[in-house]
């Protein structure tokens, strides 16, 4: 290795931003910002620009800022870290290596970029994801993590307000978030950002990588507002560090200045270089892929390391990070030792603490399922049953925590005023006014999942129409099987004079095809409490419950045990002809339609389908049992378009457009999905079929 000469090293401090003789401080940025190098170009690149231009906060973070213990990623009072620019993960996969966390070995990092042939693993995905030990939530798609990290910060103010004492701070987790410039400009988070500032979080810091660079271009090129100015009127505390690529004391003051602001979440606008110290530095083209093997070789030089040597780290650098493995030990143990003062000094209160977090909110909830009436609800609308339901389960089940998005009245989700969490009431409510967010409702309801598993259960409420403003968030959460109850209320044409642009036709085709979402649409009350019972009783993703606004009609048979099934026959018919297929507010008209088809002399049995995906995992013989392969017409009818019943039946009675500014029963009628018009469209089929085998014909829409 060539060393360098004293006028190169005074070259450097004049180009490239370095002192002339570096400190402890300067040479942890070095050796992160050359491992971060070695991580991007070993397999030929990465998203390293930003992770080169942030390293300085990384160490400003890392070393002297959180609490957390790198030899247990669990530790409940942890501070959590939310890389909302998740494009740049090498930032914290070096950063979790370096610090000592066990999981992330010399061998998971050189994981990162790979092909990953042969079935090969890695904990280093090209975007942070929530299974891996030390990473609180999946990011990637820009916006999501801030309102992440504002869920987190809920979780934790919440947790706080209720478990304090005097001297017993048992709850002091701070959240803090890395951001650029995508994810403020996403709407996401732009939601999540007033929320944030209107709650007052004064628990969370969004760190912003300012180096005025998108993936296409400058900054400059799409956006020129006040972002200071932006943030101050969204109620959140502004600070600035000009010179964020080298001054790591700086960046420390700035945080822990922040740590002693209150009433207000804190914005740091940190001005960073993209690429620093690259050919590439300062422009787009540091966004991704290799840097030049040039700037490597000088940057490796200056902190003392061989060029030619890749994925080493100084030793004096690496027990500089590595000192973080015993002080998060010792933390740790410190606040080990409070609970245990806690637990005398207040045992109810210790006890409470303990069952919230290990996720034991007991089985009351089950009981009042077990027993609920359904005749108390006798024809009532299943939003209005649901409402009566949150109301008997908020009180039972200590983990529920969400409300709505400004349309609480209309979903029939209840609430005492003295439970709202916002700062003219306290923080030890557990329903949150999301205001008209439904995008950041989704998205902060799973960072609040994602605060520990099992302590928070999030509801989310708005009409079914509008959890497609809500679909990125519910997403992100099916896919980091993060458990959130979404209420979506108004799920058909029946929504009435509002119109077309209120009425579903076309969602729940997408919600049945989102993976480990589990989409159920009861039909009455007693389907309503079965939906209630799978719905709590899941812990490994979201839940949506499809709820309709008009009182329903009868239908017999219904079983709260078996929407567990996901489709059970409510009707059966001596020599059946036909089985028509139906759920939610479009099952009373099949129950009609099919009596007045057995009077007809059209034996006719019906089904009733609340939920495909639990309806799949049931043995081939019980699948059989409800639809018969026999060759038998089975039809299936419901307000939306017919996308994903082609799977169980031979024909679909269902939309082809959108909906109609119209009364329930005028769009009943208008569509031919009211019994008589049902009853219509099955004549004119079976007149089709001939009596042929159905099953042969193929599946068709009617």
């Amino acid at each position: 290795m060539v060393p360098l000469v004293p006028t190169e090293k005074l070259w450097i401090a004049q180009v490239k931003g370095w002192r002339e003789n570096l400190d402890d401080d300067d040479h942890a940025v070095l050796a992160l910002r050359n491992f971060i190098f070695d991580i991007c170009n070993q397999n030929g690149g990465g998203h390293g620009g930003s992770a080169i231009g942030m390293a300085a906060i990384g160490v400003a973070l890392y070393k002297y800022t959180m609490r957390y213990n790198p030899s247990n990623p669990e530790w409940f009072d942890r501070d959590r870290f939310v890389l909302s620019n998740g494009h740049t993960a090498m930032f914290l996969y070096a950063l979790n290596h370096l610090v000592g966390y066990d999981a992330w070995t010399m061998d998971q990092i050189k994981g990162y970029g790979s092909a990953k042939t042969n079935g090969y693993t890695t904990l280093c995905h090209a975007h942070p994801e929530i299974e891996e030990p030390a990473v609180e939530v999946t990011t990637g798609p820009l916006g999501q993590g801030i309102a992440n990290a504002v869920g987190l910060a809920i979780a934790s103010k919440n947790l706080a307000a209720r478990f304090n004492q005097p001297g017993f701070d048992v709850v002091r987790a701070r959240v803090y978030c890395m951001t650029g410039d995508g994810c403020l400009m996403e709407g996401v988070a732009l939601e999540a950002i007033s929320l944030a500032g209107s709650l007052q979080l004064d628990n969370l810091v969004v760190i912003y990588d300012n180096n005025q660079v998108t993936c296409d271009g400058p900054l400059d090129w799409i956006n020129g507002e006040d972002v200071n100015a932006k943030m101050r009127s969204c109620g959140w505390h502004v600070l600035e560090v000009a010179d964020g690529s080298f001054d790591v004391q700086a960046l420390v003051s700035a945080l822990h200045y922040a740590a002693t602001l209150g009433r207000r979440p804190v914005f740091i606008n940190v001005r960073t270089i993209i690429g620093l110290g690259t050919s590439s530095a300062g422009t787009h083209l540091a966004h991704h892929g290799v840097f030049d093997a040039e700037s490597v070789a000088l940057s490796k030089r200056l902190a003392g390391q061989n060029p030619s040597v890749t994925h080493q780290t100084p030793p004096a650098s690496l027990e500089y990070f590595r000192e973080r493995k015993q002080h998060g030990q010792k933390i740790q143990g410190e606040w080990d030792d409070l609970l245990q003062r806690y637990q005398l000094a207040y045992p109810d209160l210790a006890r409470e603490f303990h069952r919230r977090r290990t996720g034991d909110n007991g089985d009351e909830w089950r009981k009042m399922l077990e027993v609920m009436s359904s005749d108390t609800f006798h024809g009532k609308a299943t939003r209005e049953v649901n409402g009566s339901i949150i109301g008997s389960m908020w009180k039972a089940h200590p983990a529920l925590f969400g409300g709505g998005a400004d349309l609480v009245n209309s979903n029939k989700v209840p609430y005492e005023v003295s439970e709202v969490f916002h700062p003219s009431v306290g923080y030890t409510g557990r329903y949150l006014r999301y205001g008209i967010r439904e995008h950041a409702m989704a998205s902060i309801s799973n960072g609040i999942a994602a605060y520990n598993p099992g302590t928070f259960l999030p509801i989310t409420a708005t009409f079914f129409m509008f959890f497609l403003y809500a679909a990125p968030g519910v997403r992100m959460g099916a896919l980091s099987h993060l458990p959130v109850i979404h209420f979506a209320t108004h799920d058909s044409f029946a929504e009435g004079q509002n119109g077309q642009t209120h009425q579903p036709v076309e969602l729940d085709s997408l919600y049945r095809a989102m993976p480990n979402l589990t989409y159920m649409r009861p039909c009455d009350a007693e389907e309503t409490i079965g939906a209630w019972m799978l719905a709590l009783s899941k812990s490994t993703g979201p839940s949506m419950l499809s709820l309709g606004r008009d009182p329903v009609g009868p239908v017999p048979n219904t079983d709260r045990y078996k929407v567990a099934k996901g489709a059970y026959v409510v009707k059966e018919a001596d020599k059946a002809q036909l089985t028509l297929a139906s759920c939610g507010t479009n099952l009373h008209y099949a129950v009609a339609a099919a009596e007045n088809l057995s009077t007809l002399g059209i034996p006719t049995r019906v089904v009733s389908a609340p939920s495909f995906e639990h309806f799949d995992k049931q043995d081939w013989a019980y699948r059989k049992s409800v639809f018969p392969l026999d060759g038998t017409p089975i039809v299936s009818v419901e307000e939306y378009v017919a996308t994903t019943w082609a799977r169980y039946v031979t024909a679909s009675i269902g939309m082809i457009g959108f909906g109609y500014s119209a009364s329930n029963a005028s769009n009943y009628d208008r569509f031919q999905l009211d019994a008589k018009g049902i009853e219509a469209r099955v004549k004119k089929y079976l007149k089709d079929l001939a009596g042929s085998d159905a099953r042969m014909a193929g599946w068709r829409a009617i």
